[in-house]
């Protein structure tokens, strides 16, 4: 986990979300369940065969293509593009999504020791605002504040660290950043942050 030295010495500790905070796929698999369900009253399919097709797809290949694929397999018309992408950014969810442990922890410490949270979140913004709000956050919404990179500076630019300690009058030595290898890693780098692998912090 984070050691004492970063919960004492930093002020300030800015999270991504997917994959960070929370597993995605508990995200996209239940998005996968509600189209599914979607065709089978739309267009008389059989729902637990698209949602295994779906769920066996993203675990080997990700996300990517799945609506394509799944059409495909299943001869769905492809005017249902639009209600999957409508479901993918404003889904209601059958069930909350979880915070991984080791990391509701962490935050748990952070807003203990008065420290401020931020999340620091890239892909579309009202999907990404629809997972926040159907996060068991455990009363830790209260401390939290959202920046969204699209709407600032994608990845690996340092914009979205940079407004943070401008608007917040923190120091770079005060933040730490929390988040994924590759552009997350970039991205520190470039506004001079410290910054650590969520993996190692997941495997400790």
């Amino acid at each position: 986990m984070v050691s004492e030295k970063f919960l004492e010495e930093k002020q300030a500790f800015v999270f991504e979300l997917d994959d960070v905070l929370y597993p995605e796929k508990d995200y996209l698999l239940q998005v996968y369940y509600l189209f599914a369900q979607f065709i089978e009253y739309g267009e008389q399919l059989n729902a637990t065969e698209i949602l295994q097709f779906m769920q066996e797809k993203h675990l080997a290949d990700g996300p990517e293509d799945i609506f394509a694929q799944t059409a495909a397999k299943f001869d769905i018309p492809l005017k249902y593009q639009v209600n999957y992408d409508l479901l993918l950014q404003n889904a209601r969810l059958p069930l909350k999504l979880l915070i991984f442990n080791k990391m509701l922890n962490l935050l748990q410490e952070v807003v203990g020791k008065g420290k401020q949270l931020f999340l620091f979140v890239a892909g579309d913004p009202a999907m990404q605002l629809n997972k926040i709000r159907q996060i068991e956050w455990n009363g830790l919404e209260q401390n939290l504040l959202v920046y969204f990179a699209a709407e600032i500076g994608e990845k690996p630019s340092a914009a979205g660290l940079e407004l943070i300690l401008e608007k917040h009058g923190l120091k770079r030595e005060d933040l730490l950043f929390i988040g994924k290898e590759g552009l997350d890693r970039e991205c520190a780098s470039n506004a001079k942050i410290d910054f650590l692998a969520i993996d190692k912090l997941l495997q400790d």
